[in-house]
């Protein structure tokens, strides 16, 4: 993809502080981190999103991520981290290119919680009924 900023990380255009490379996946930390040892996994190909990924490069990316996450946890003396990819630009996707967020974390304080919200009776299920019947 030309405009990809990912694309350019991967090809060498733009510099990166890279942290791991094999022949499918690349990380590196985040220019914009939201703590020390921000992290960013992405495949080397490109993919618009999670969606969009094969099964094997999504499972690949899982396993990178496993691998560097207990490393950022000790890098960083970090208790636990998020991992975290969105799913289109309504999840919060920016960059169009599948990536995966491993967040270091101290502190449960440091972490913002999500807006949690109630069903409204019977609503769980119908909306579970719905993506049941579209799993089969």
């Amino acid at each position: 993809m030309n405009n990809c900023i990912f694309c350019k990380i991967v090809d060498g255009e733009i510099p990166s502080s890279k942290i791991y490379e094999d022949g499918e996946v690349l990380a590196f930390l985040d220019i914009h981190p939201v703590n020390p040892g921000h992290v960013l996994v992405i495949p080397k190909a490109h993919y618009e999103n999670f969606i969009s990924s094969p099964d094997e490069i999504s499972g690949k990316l899982l396993a990178v991520a496993k691998k560097i996450g207990l490393a950022v946890m000790v890098a960083t003396q970090s208790s636990g981290f998020n991992l975290s990819t969105a799913n289109g630009a309504a999840a919060g996707q920016e960059v169009m290119h599948l990536h995966f967020h491993i967040i270091p974390r101290k502190d449960r304080a440091e972490h913002q919680p999500w807006n949690q919200g109630v069903y409204a009776p019977s609503e769980a299920q119908k909306v579970a009924a719905a993506i049941k019947e579209l799993l089969q």
